[in-house]
């Protein structure tokens, strides 16, 4: 039991005196030397040529202690002040598009600091040490009294370290041929090829594009379109399809574009290329003006539109044709659209559109709507809907006129009467029975119809009727006759014609007998005769 109290006393006598060496030798005069130990390097891994990527730098600082003391100082000589790197990229394939880096008062430890670097398409693989010029101020030496005052001999130094940075030999891209143009208020094809420069295979490739105007757009109506290329192999081509349109008053420009191909590397980790921008050229938008318009449209008769079209747009078309549209309950299209045919760039044509104009139309002008279809290079059917026809509506006329060389008839006498009739129509019209009325004192002598196999437009042809004027006709009267016209026109429509008045004027009959005086003076020239051959005989 001695031995262990004794033990123990010696134990607590050897605790209480720790506290009072140290105090004893922080209370002690002396200096500590020492200075930071700055490394550097990435844990980036490897870069790939023609991309643009952030590089973790990882900065540490371990320090080096030549002379110990107090830790307090240990850590002021180690620590490097207003700390500052730049990396140097003048002897490799890479730009540094970060300049110096400010790390400020950097203890021991380490950090971790971001710069943007681009590694160039022709970049060899390999790897490369990076120098990594830094700077800093720190204190060397500092000597510290018992009664805690301090001195220390600052510096300032510039060293040189390194970073090793890897390029890998991966796949890489770039555009070999372009077919990109389409036309403004169109879609066509473009195509791109493209070329795998790089070394490694792209497995499951796919190259989307994505446009930068809203004014381009694909199938679906958005701004991109991704095209499936399968695994491509260094060296191989692949030539990518995208239906592309252009709305229409788009300006006509070049359009910019960025390809970017996705893909899984050699090792499987899903890999995407930087944008490959390149550009989708346009053409005008096609379109069409008329000139020489004329139109021959009365009320209520059937007539046409003739004018010429010209092809005013970039391309050749097809199978044009002009097609009225929203036309009104007045002027109805006589065809559902009239062909034209082929039209190079800046060719003309003639068309003539056939209206009719009912009895209730208005006499005028009339803007008809019309729109061009066509064609395109492809032979998609496109409509250019951009124009108005201007006509003008006519007063309404007679389908024929007639013209009576001789209006007298006799009294209680017949006669021929001849009617000059004339096509006043736009159109040749055919099977034209005309039929004569009459009304008392005259009549029908004979058969009141005749017949016109057919007149052109303006053709006149002469008819025959005989009509009879009774006794009960006055002399010095005029008394009507009428026609009216049934015929067929054009379109194989028959119409019968509005009554047509032709006045006759009745006159006096003209006597073919002896007048009464000069029965007389023959009466007495014969008795005279007479009485002288008595007279002579008797004598």
């Amino acid at each position: 039991m001695t031995a262990a109290l004794t033990t123990v006393l010696v134990m607590g006598l050897v605790a209480g005196a720790i506290p009072a060496v140290a105090t004893a030798q922080t209370s002690q005069s002396g200096s500590v030397v020492g200075n930071p130990d700055i490394t550097f390097a990435t844990s980036s891994g490897t870069l790939s040529a023609g991309t643009t990527d952030e590089l973790a730098i990882s900065v540490v600082n371990r320090g080096l202690i030549i002379e110990h003391g107090p830790s307090q100082y240990e850590e002021e000589v180690m620590t490097a002040r207003g700390l500052t790197f730049e990396i140097d990229d003048e002897n490799a394939p890479i730009d540094v598009q970060t300049g110096q880096v400010s790390l400020g008062n950097f203890p021991t430890g380490s950090t971790e600091k971001t710069i943007s670097v681009t590694i160039s398409e022709d970049a060899e693989p390999g790897t490369y040490q990076l120098p990594v010029t830094y700077e800093y101020s720190h204190t060397r030496q500092l000597r510290y009294s018992s009664s805690g005052t301090t001195e220390g001999t600052d510096s300032t130094r510039t060293e040189t370290g390194t970073i090793t940075i890897r390029i890998n030999d991966d796949a890489r891209f770039e555009i070999v041929e372009t077919n990109a143009t389409t036309q403004v208020g169109d879609d066509n094809d473009i195509s791109f090829t493209l070329r795998n420069t790089g070394s490694e295979i792209a497995k499951a490739a796919t190259v989307n594009a994505e446009s930068q105007s809203s004014s381009l757009t694909f199938e679906s109506g958005d701004t991109s379109s991704t095209a499936s290329v399968g695994d491509w192999e260094p060296g191989e081509n692949r030539t990518v399809t995208y239906r592309a349109a252009l709305q229409s008053g788009s300006a006509a420009r070049a359009y910019a574009l960025d390809l970017v191909v996705n893909y899984d590397d050699s090792d499987g980790i899903s890999r995407t290329s930087n944008p490959i921008t390149t550009t989708v050229e346009s053409l005008p938008e096609q379109s069409f003006a008329f000139s020489d318009v004329s139109s021959s449209l009365r009320v209520g008769e059937d007539g046409e539109v003739v004018g010429t079209v010209e092809n005013t747009g970039p391309n050749t078309v097809r199978s044009v044709t002009i097609r009225p549209v929203d036309s009104s309950e007045t002027v109805i299209p006589g065809e559902d659209s009239t062909a034209v045919g082929s039209l190079a760039p800046g060719e003309s044509k003639s068309f003539r559109l056939p209206m009719e104009v009912t009895s209730e139309a208005e006499v005028g002008d009339k803007l008809l709507n019309v729109e061009v279809r066509y064609r395109d290079g492809d032979g998609d059917q496109r409509t250019y809907d951009k124009l108005d026809l201007l006509t003008t509506i006519g007063p309404d006329r007679d389908e024929f006129g007639l013209a009576v060389s001789d209006r007298t008839i006799t009294v209680g006498k017949s006669r021929v009467v001849t009617v000059e009739v004339t096509n006043n129509l736009n159109e040749t019209v055919t099977d034209i029975e005309a039929r004569l009325f009459a009304d008392d004192p005259l009549s029908a002598a004979g058969s009141d119809t005749s017949y016109i196999e057919s007149l052109e437009p303006g053709e006149s042809a002469t008819l025959a009727f005989e009509v009879t004027a009774s006794s009960a006709a006055t002399t010095g009267s005029t008394y009507p006759i009428s026609f009216d016209f049934r015929y067929t026109d054009s379109d194989g429509s028959t119409h019968l014609t509005d009554t047509f008045r032709k006045p006759l004027d009745a006159v006096q009959p003209q006597n073919s007998g002896v007048s009464p005086i000069t029965l007389i003076l023959g009466l007495g020239v014969v008795v005279a005769g007479g009485v002288a051959v008595v007279y002579w005989r008797r004598k």
